[in-house]
Order: C-alpha cells, then structure tokens, then sequence
C-alpha cells in the first residue's frame, strides 16, 4: 500500500491510464480483425476494402503514436494488411 498522499494519487491515475490504455488496445484489435474478416469475405468490394483499411491504418497510426503499440509493430501490421489488400485487389500476384 502507498505510504503518501503523492504516492496514493500515482496510484489513482495508473488506475485510470491503464484502464484507458486497455480500451485502446481492445479497440485496436478488434479493427484489424474486422479487416481480417473483410478480406476473408467471399467477394469484398474494392470501396469496402479501402474504406476498412482507412480506418484500421489510422487506428495503428494513432496507436503507435500514443504509445500503446511500438512504431515497428505499427509498420508490421499495416505492411501485412496492404499486402493482403493488394492480392484481394489483384493488383501483386500471389
């Protein structure tokens, strides 16, 4: 147990960063599998696809700029989608 009225309040706010830190990251997930399905859907739009990617790029963008991911985790997972972006488009061969 915290011994300071400082220490106390450091507790109160690691409290409240990490729950937010939690939703975030949740957040973050749950949009990439929501891009993962939409790839994996029979016949994805070309519309559908982009509007996905959009969102999920700038989910890991702001992720990685706050923090919650690092910046090359950030770059793996836009890198993998694109590239499944562009088969499902057909614009790079398997």
């Amino acid at each position: 147990m915290a011994n300071t009225y400082g220490a106390l309040k450091r507790v109160r706010q690691t409290e409240r960063r990490t729950q937010f830190n939690r939703f975030a990251k949740t957040r973050l997930r749950h949009q990439i599998r929501a891009m993962r399905h939409t790839l994996a859907a029979k016949a994805p739009s070309a519309a559908d696809v982009k509007t996905v990617m959009a969102a999920t790029f700038s989910l890991v963008d702001k992720a990685a700029r706050k923090g919650y991911i690092k910046p090359g985790t950030a770059a793996r997972y836009k890198s993998r989608l694109h590239g499944r972006v562009k088969v499902i488009l057909g614009e790079v061969q398997k």
